[in-house]
């Protein structure tokens, strides 16, 4: 799993501690909206398929799903995570957290994949159009239970 050394979990606590409540709430936020557009892209091009594809809409998923991903997971490990532990105490949310961690990894993985399908999908190379809609619909309705469950198990402690 995506495990950090114990040396560096301090680190982790103590750069947390820095980011107040609201700005981070926001942040998320911010960033869940971003998510979720781009799952609704993504499931247009899904609709799409196989006779009306938008190769510009292609490409440009492709071209913003693994920044898009990678950031948000990033923060949400270095800031968020450290922060529902000093809240809840380090035993507290250990479960969930790890899930989520391992779903950051899994998500990563599939959507370094699906970049590359949808690359190919917008230049006109050949795929399976069929297996192409399956694994856009696989990834962005696992990004939607994702932030659905993150929402419901870490954000309720910051929001009144």
């Amino acid at each position: 799993m995506n495990e950090r050394p114990e040396n560096q979990r301090p680190i982790l606590v103590a750069r947390a501690a820095f980011v107040p409540d609201e700005e981070m709430v926001a942040w998320l936020a911010s960033a869940h909206a971003e998510q979720l557009a781009l799952c609704d892209e993504l499931e247009e091009i899904a609709d799409s398929l196989p006779a009306n594809v938008n190769k510009q809409k292609c490409i440009y998923a492709a071209k913003a799903l693994m920044p898009m991903i990678q950031a948000l997971h990033r923060y949400e490990e270095t800031v968020l995570f450290p922060r529902v532990q000093q809240r809840n105490g380090a035993d507290s949310q250990g479960e969930t957290l790890s899930r989520l961690r391992y779903e950051h990894l899994e998500d990563e993985g599939y959507a370094e994949e699906l970049t590359e399908t949808l690359l190919k999908l917008g230049s006109d190379d050949p795929v399976n159009v069929e297996a192409v809609g399956y694994m856009l619909r696989g990834f962005f309705e696992g990004m939607r239970r994702h932030i659905a469950f993150e929402r419901t198990h870490l954000l309720k402690d910051f929001v009144n």
